[in-house]
């Protein structure tokens, strides 16, 4: 068997030239050569989709193979370290790639973020295997080891990864706010805006490649403009964007509540393409949470504020979330939280538990809310809104509503209304056995049907079916 092997290594070498050691080496060099996929992962809010979908972008732009969150021999992962839920499923998903690239699935791993630029050194020595890490404003450094160029000169040019018809716009970066949970300043940095000009230009791209609704986010939205312009600018920026051909919504998230500029309720009400629907966090009710939390309001301002929006705008839509179980919260405090909830009747509303951060303010004071008192708290605000919600989409039921059509799945066509914001929000859907919509499309729906959080519609007119069509057509022929 050995001469054998002697004998087909000689005579391959004779006939072709090779040797065995020559076969090894260009093997080796096929598999360099091979081109490279990189796929990009992103874990965490929104803002973590735009900075995806602009380092996809730049890959683009440099004529690398990218994808979001597909096959790929090269995976970059853009981390989410805001609370303790989200920098675990971070680690595990950091630790589920890197075991595929021990395992030879992938070639190599890179992790951007906010995880990333929080805890790097840290990352670094715990799980050594990650080829490099970067922090949330070393994009072009992360292109460098992929690479890539930086390429400056690009605006607005990124690779969306939502349905078709909507994306985010993020109009700023950062937050100069000084909120004692809240750890993205560490990992943000300080609040800059971008320009209007900017924006605007960002937008028309979007347009031009089908986007209808542009979904305005920053850390804090209604900071915007005050480093640019010396001035809150979020009414100005708002009139620019709704001049924009091919746009049909400007939806509003994250803003807050101290310093509100009120110019944008008359932009709201007066321009038919901004959603008479805004995002605001407002955390607590009770005066010294609020005043410990370092919200720079009371509850005598904030339901000031409120009322405010709904005499402004009639109609109007308000999404907030709330924490449960910070440091000091008594029964009391969360007994007044609750009647707050009953009484504001809030369209949309969130609950959370509060993390203790470390690095932030808050994290000085005791932790002294046990985990199961918080769940429970959370359990008990979800119910009540669960109740209002279901109340509130009972007044709906034969009403006419315009939707966007952002999906389909299963026997529905799902959609929302100008007051929903997709993932978070009620969803509208409309049986596609009965009925044909476009994804994608707009159309006038009656509500039939109405739970909690979903809304069963019929539409006023609906499509023919493209088999129909089709029918059609080889029947004139």
């Amino acid at each position: 068997m050995l001469t054998f092997l002697v004998l087909d290594s000689f005579l391959i070498t004779m006939l072709f030239g090779l040797s065995l050691h020559s076969l090894k080496r260009n093997a080796m060099r096929t598999k360099s050569l091979k081109k490279n996929k990189i796929n990009v992962v992103t874990l965490g809010c929104s803002k973590n989709v735009y900075d995806s979908e602009v380092l996809m972008g730049q890959l683009k732009a440099n004529e690398m193979d990218v994808a979001h969150e597909e096959e790929g021999n090269i995976v970059v992962i853009n981390t989410c370290g805001f609370i303790d839920n989200a920098k675990e499923e971070s680690v595990n998903t950091i630790l589920e790639y890197v075991k595929q690239k021990e395992e030879g699935e992938v070639d190599k791993v890179f992790v951007t973020g906010c995880l990333s630029e929080r805890y790097k050194p840290d990352l670094q020595k715990e799980i050594p295997d990650v080829d490099q890490y970067f922090g949330t404003t070393e994009l072009p450094g992360l292109l460098k080891a992929l690479g890539a160029d930086y390429k400056h000169e690009l605006i607005g040019e990124r690779i969306t990864t939502t349905p078709k018809n909507y994306a985010y716009l993020k109009i700023a970066e950062g937050c100069d706010r000084p909120c004692s949970f809240c750890a993205i300043p560490l990992m943000r940095g300080k609040h800059k805006s971008k320009s209007i000009e900017h924006l605007v230009i960002e937008a028309k791209k979007l347009a031009a490649n089908g986007v209808t609704e542009l979904i305005l986010i920053a850390q804090d939205l209604t900071y915007y403009g005050l480093d640019l312009y010396k001035k809150r600018n979020l009414a100005e920026l708002l009139e620019n964007l709704v001049q924009v051909e091919g746009i049909e919504w400007i939806r509003l998230h994250y803003a807050f509540p101290s310093g509100f500029p009120v110019d944008v309720l008359d932009v709201m009400n007066r321009e038919p393409k901004v959603c008479n629907y805004i995002d605001i966090p407002l955390q607590h009710i009770a005066d010294h949470i609020l005043k410990s939390m370092r919200r720079g309001t009371t509850m005598e301002k904030t339901n000031a504020l409120l009322d405010r929006f709904r005499e402004s705008v009639p109609g109007m839509t308000i999404r907030t979330t709330l924490i449960v179980g910070y440091p000091g919260e008594t029964e009391e405090d969360f007994q007044l939280m609750k009647q707050w909830v009953k009484d504001q009747r809030f369209e949309r509303l969130g609950c959370f538990t509060y993390s203790h951060e470390e690095n932030t303010h808050a994290f000085n004071l005791e932790d002294d809310v046990p985990e199961e008192v918080k769940m429970d708290r959370a359990n008990q605000i979800m119910e009540i809104q669960s109740q209002i919600s279901w109340e509130l989409n009972q007044q709906k039921i034969g009403k006419e509503f315009k939707i966007v059509v952002d999906r389909k799945e299963g026997n529905y066509f799902i959609g929302r209304t100008e007051f929903d914001s997709p993932d978070v929000d009620n969803e509208v859907l409309v049986d596609a056995t009965k009925f044909y919509l476009k994804t994608g499309d707009y159309a006038m729906v009656t509500i039939t049907e109405a739970e909690d959080f979903d809304l069963y519609a019929e539409p006023l007119v609906a499509l023919e079916r493209p088999q129909a069509l089709h029918a059609k057509r080889a029947t004139k022929k």
